[in-house]
């Protein structure tokens, strides 16, 4: 075994370390699912960014940048900076709100059938965005350990579902806050010495097309479509979601997001410049391979080491929390609808099988199709078309249409999907069209119901506002 795949293999094994500490942290289902609510700033901006930093962000940038977008790739994840910095405006109310999933919040407002629906958008979603993460994470393994890339999707499953299972939110954090420092760590130490290996900056513009350096070659609409995209996504999926719900206060809500939004800006253009390397250097690979290529051909043992490290922790903390939020939903929305009677002694039991189950149909779905970027923003617009108007005004306003909630929640499902299914015309990206749609279902339908006197509050709204002030009492005594 070379050195690369030794440093890789620590690595692994440490984070399944941390997984068996962090069980030792999970006495109840609310430790499993949030934490025990007790995230501070620090570990709330660590496990967002690393959750958010993911395959995409990561393979998929430098694939694209080795591609079509070029440098401009790195606003994939600006936008997705971006993104989480206009959650920080919902944070507080996420975290007020004391739900442990987004259905939840919808289902208070909208009643179960609201609550059913985005149930199921949000855990399949999540099912696919588990499997992206995997794909990504399986590329590295295919390319260092020279085995088949469906062996290696097999051993990437196996790994993060085993952290996962074993420690829940506890684990999935910690494991996060040391990614995330090795994930910054490792792709800072490795952009100048792959440039000075591949001859320095002129050299490699010297051998690029002359359009590739394009700062906003993908667009400017583009752009702003991913920036929606984000805030759309962040504000509505589970595995963002549920941090925000996992925080000491809304007030570590909003400084963990605004933190979180900030480093993944400085660190965006970083895989972009890795991908023009690679296509300078290596200018006949698949472009899927161009980052673990450069780590390879163009770094020392040790930075390849750390940088593989560092894409394998960015794409494995994305699954492991695209994983607990899909289990999460289907054990609290789903199950007790299907008949399953969930207790308090039973429910961290049925959480455990649900990550396994969840962890086996993404690897399944990864060995099916092994698309990154598409796959991501089909998911993204599965879950938060319908739901997006829906949550964000359960969370804000004091009364809302019942039946508003519901119909854009259809309608606007329906019309993102029908739209990617005819090629989004008009150049308007399906999870936009979709959420217009939502949008201005539910505002006619809210305005109607209004006049009529038919707005209603939260089912359990009451409570919901007593147990969150008792909770920041005593958060507040525990400062």
């Amino acid at each position: 075994m070379n050195l690369i795949a030794i440093i890789v293999a620590v690595y692994l094994a440490v984070m399944i370390g941390i997984g068996l500490y962090a069980k030792t942290r999970v006495k109840s289902s609310a430790d499993y699912h949030l934490a025990g609510r007790r995230l501070g700033v620090m570990m709330m901006a660590g496990t967002l960014a690393a959750t958010e930093i993911g395959g995409g962000s990561t393979v998929g940038v430098a694939s694209k940048a080795y591609g079509d977008w070029g440098l401009s790739a790195g606003w994939y994840v600006v936008a997705a900076g971006i993104g989480i910095l206009l959650v920080s405006f919902v944070a507080p109310a996420m975290r007020r709100s004391m739900a442990v999933t987004v259905p939840e919040v919808i289902g208070r407002r909208y009643g179960a059938a609201s609550q059913s629906i985005t149930a199921v958008l949000g855990s399949v979603a999540l099912v696919a965005l588990a499997a992206v993460q995997i794909t990504a994470t399986a590329t590295i393994v295919s390319t260092l350990g020279g085995v088949n890339l469906e062996w290696a999707i097999l051993a990437t499953g196996v790994a993060v579902v085993i952290y996962t299972w074993i420690g829940g939110m506890w684990s999935v954090t910690l494991t996060d806050f040391v990614q995330f420092f090795l994930i910054v760590g490792g792709f800072a130490i490795s952009v100048p010495i792959a440039m000075h290996n591949a001859g320095g900056w002129e050299s490699i513009v010297s051998r690029l097309p002359e359009d590739q350096l394009g700062f906003t070659k993908i667009g400017i609409p583009t752009i702003i479509g991913l920036v929606i995209l984000y805030f759309m996504t962040f504000s509505t999926g589970q595995e963002a979601v549920q941090r925000y719900y996992s925080a000491r206060t809304p007030r570590v809500a909003v400084l963990g997001s605004l933190l979180c939004g900030g480093l993944m800006t400085l660190y965006a253009f970083i895989p972009a410049v890795l991908g023009l390397i690679a296509l300078a250097v290596y200018p006949n690979i698949d472009e899927n391979n161009a980052l673990s290529t450069v780590a390879i051909g163009l770094l020392p043992p040790v930075v390849a080491g750390l940088l593989l490290s560092a894409v394998i922790s960015a794409t494995l903390s994305s699954a492991s929390g695209n994983m607990l939020g899909s289990s999460t939903i289907f054990i609290k929305d789903l199950l007790p609808k299907l008949g399953g009677r969930v207790t308090e002694e039973n429910e961290l039991k049925f959480s455990r099988i649900g990550v396994l189950a969840v962890g086996v149909l993404a690897t399944v779905i990864s060995l099916w199709s092994q698309a990154i970027i598409p796959l991501l923003i089909f998911a993204f617009t599965m879950r938060s078309t319908g739901p997006f108007c829906a949550f964000i005004a359960g969370l804000i306003m004091r009364k809302t249409s019942r039946l508003a909630g519901l119909v854009s929640i259809i309608i606007g499902t329906v019309a993102g999907f029908v739209w990617q299914i005819a090629g989004e015309p008009l150049g308007i990206a399906s999870i936009i069209f979709g959420s217009v749609c939502g949008v201005v279902s539910f505002w006619v339908i809210h305005v109607i119901d209004a006049r009529r006197g038919r707005l209603v509050g939260d089912a359990d709204g009451s409570a919901a506002s007593a147990a969150a002030q008792r909770d920041e009492q005593t958060s507040e005594a525990l400062q």
